[in-house]
């Protein structure tokens, strides 16, 4: 069996130093690819605004095209218009030739993207949309170009050069389109007044969907409840608190209003021979910490942990509707 050469010192690195020329490249590109980033921020003008106007009036889906290096773009400008709200999809160019024109509609808004302008593969997809009167954002580097000149609106990226040291490898100009996207898709997410809760309910799984739970989805209510009235005895407190296993018991008046709480720390500071025949409202810390149910979790394990407690009523109007406990939270990756 042949074995593998060892690398020569030519094409390895053992002595774990760091090339300064290794730096210096990759700061050349950051730089490059950061001064077209500030040339497109002060490029923008009425296209752009153009082009949020007609996403936002058509009735329809954003279908986002393009080839290549500009196709992988589009397909993450579609998933991130998606994510925002704003319904989207990526055709792919060529598929689109052969039947997925199909998935376009007359309601519907078309971006396709092409650097030059000029990519063959798009011109079917560019005929579609003029054929049936569907809205065209041209993405491009070329004003002059055949998509620019087709397109109900251009959106013309700055000319500037690709970062790669033979200038020719796409690189600043994916990163001045990508830039582009987000910029369209968070002013269309403002635009509609798009809601963490929204944001939530496209991402329900993994951390951001656990960061993003609401006191509500995680509370304990109902006969769950520790709750007992403040003429109670401590007794029945007692009793209340340990059948319930929050340590805490609030306590409530005659119109089921929270008053107060008791937890461990007010049975420490009573804690006398007497203390179960005194009544509830007598031991229980008044007022006491809340959290309204549309709160963001997160928010209150913040709470929980500033106020070094472990648990929290969810009260609204005065009545409690929950308990959450920091286990809860916990349990639910919510940190």
């Amino acid at each position: 069996m042949a074995q593998s050469k060892p690398l020569s010192d030519e094409t390895a690195r053992t002595d774990g130093r760091v090339s300064g020329d290794d730096l210096a490249a990759a700061r050349r590109v950051l730089k490059t690819e950061q001064d077209a980033l500030a040339a497109l921020a002060e490029s923008l003008g009425q296209p752009f605004v153009d082009a949020l106007n007609l996403i936002e009036a058509a009735h329809g889906r954003v279908v986002v095209t393009g080839m290549g290096k500009s196709g992988h773009i589009g397909n993450k400008i579609a998933a991130t218009l998606a994510s925002t709200g704003q319904p989207a999809f990526f055709v792919h160019p060529g598929e689109a030739s052969h039947g997925d024109l199909g998935m376009v509609q007359q309601d519907d808004v078309v971006i396709a993207l092409s650097n030059s302008g000029e990519t063959a593969e798009l011109s079917d997809i560019i005929a579609y949309t003029r054929r049936y009167r569907i809205g065209l954002i041209g993405m491009t580097g070329r004003a002059g170009s055949t998509l620019a000149e087709a397109a109900d609106v251009a959106l013309v990226i700055p000319d500037s050069p690709e970062a790669c040291s033979i200038g020719m490898a796409p690189t600043t100009s994916t990163t001045v389109m990508l830039a582009l996207g987000d910029a369209l898709a968070v002013c269309l997410l403002d635009r509609k007044g798009f809601t963490a809760q929204d944001f939530r309910n496209f991402h329900p799984g993994g951390k951001l969907g656990q960061r993003l739970l609401k006191v509500s989805d995680l509370m304990h209510s109902g006969v769950q409840l520790p709750l007992i009235d403040e003429n109670a005895p401590m007794s029945e407190a007692l009793l209340e608190m340990t059948a319930k296993s929050f340590g805490v018991v609030g306590v409530i008046d005659a119109q089921g209003d929270i008053l107060g709480v008791i937890t461990d720390g007010d049975l420490r500071r009573h804690m006398s021979k007497d203390l179960i025949n005194q009544r509830a409202g007598d031991v229980m810390t008044p007022g006491g910490i809340s959290v309204r149910s549309a709160q963001i979790a997160s928010e209150a394990v913040a709470i929980m942990n500033e106020r070094k407690i472990t648990a929290l009523f969810c009260v609204e109007d005065g009545k409690p509707l929950g308990i959450l406990h920091i286990h809860d939270c916990l349990r639910a990756g919510v940190i």
